[in-house]
C-alpha cells in the first residue's frame, strides 16, 4: 500500500488527532525513513537495507532552530503543539538534547501557548541526556503496542535486544508524566496472524500499564496507509478496550 515521507524539516502546522493543531519537527533525512523499529503499519513505510557503516544526512542544531524560527514567527495560527516525530525516531538525533534545549526557548518568545511533544519509542531513555531532554519538553508520548514480546516482535521489529525488559526500566526512570500510546490492529503477515485486540493481549498490556504507573493512555487504530495490508479496528471496539483500561483505574483516551 502506498505509504509517504515528511520530505522537510517543518511540518505543517497540520490537524493531528492527538495535539490539535500541530507543527512538526523532522530531525531525520527528508528522503527516506531512518529508525530503530521498523513497524508493520509505519506510514513512511518500511526500512530501507543500507550499508553496515551507513551515515545518514540529518538536518543540523542550527537548521533545526533556523526552520522552526522562521514557521513560529510566520504561521497565521499559532500551533497547539511543536511535535517531534517525522521519518523515524526522533531521539536517535545525536544532538536531540540540544535541539529540545533551544526549541523550548524558542517557543518561550515566539508561542509560549504551544506544547512541546515528542513520540517516542523510549529506546534511548538509558542515555542520561536523552532522559533529561524529555523530562524537559511538555508531553512526552511513549509507544508501546504490546505487552507480549513476541507480538511486538511481529508488529514493531525493534532493533533492540530486550526490548520489553529495557522499555519497562526506561519508563520507571522516567520522572516525567508518563502517557503511553498504543496502536491496535490486526492483519496476516507473511502467513503469520497478527492481532493485538485479544483478551490475553489486553490483560498484558493492562497489567503492564499498571506496573508504569502510567499517567494516561492513548488509544488508537490506523487511519493512513501502512507499507503491508493490515486492517484497522472499529471506534466501537477501541471504546470497549478502553472501557477495560478505564474499569483498571487508568485514565484512557480514544484517539
Amino acid at each position: 500500500m502506498p505509504t509517504f515521507l515528511f520530505h522537510d524539516i517543518i511540518i505543517g502546522p497540520i490537524r493531528s488527532r492527538r495535539m490539535g493543531l500541530s507543527l512538526g519537527v523532522n530531525l531525520l533525512p527528508t528522503d527516506h525513513k531512518f529508525c530503530n523499529f521498523n513497524c508493520i503499519y509505519c506510514e513512511c513505510g518500511l526500512n530501507e537495507q543500507v550499508p553496515k557503516n551507513y551515515v545518514p544526512h540529518l538536518p543540523s542544531h542550527k537548521e533545526v532552530i533556523e526552520h522552526l524560527a522562521v514557521s513560529l514567527q510566520t504561521v497565521e495560527q499559532k500551533p497547539d503543539a511543536i511535535t517531534f516525530a517525522g521519518n523515524g525516531e526522533p531521539t536517535i538525533h545525536p544532538e536531540f538534547a540540544e535541539i529540545i534545549h533551544d526549541v523550548i526557548v524558542l517557543r518561550n518568545t515566539h508561542s509560549p501557548q504551544s506544547e512541546v511533544v515528542v513520540l517516542t519509542n523510549a529506546t534511548q531513555l538509558h542515555k542520561p541526556h536523552i532522559l533529561s531532554a524529555l523530562q524537559e519538553v511538555d508531553r512526552c508520548m511513549f509507544k508501546l503496542d504490546s505487552a507480549i514480546p513476541e507480538t511486538i516482535a511481529a508488529i514493531n521489529q525493534p532493533a533492540q535486544r530486550d526490548y520489553l525488559e529495557n522499555f519497562v526500566h526506561n519508563i520507571q526512570a522516567f520522572k516525567g508524566k508518563k502517557i503511553i500510546q498504543t496502536m491496535f490492529l490486526r492483519g496476516t503477515v507473511c502467513g503469520k496472524t497478527i492481532d493485538n485486540t485479544t483478551d490475553t493481549e489486553i490483560d498484558a498490556l493492562i497489567a503492564l500499564y499498571k506496573k508504569l504507573r502510567a499517567d494516561e493512555v492513548f488509544v488508537y487504530s490506523i487511519q493512513r496507509d501502512t507499507p503491508l495490508p493490515l486492517k484497522t479496528v472499529s471506534h466501537e471496539e477501541l471504546s470497549s478496550i478502553a472501557q477495560k483500561i478505564q474499569a483498571a483505574g487508568i485514565v484512557v483516551r480514544i484517539s
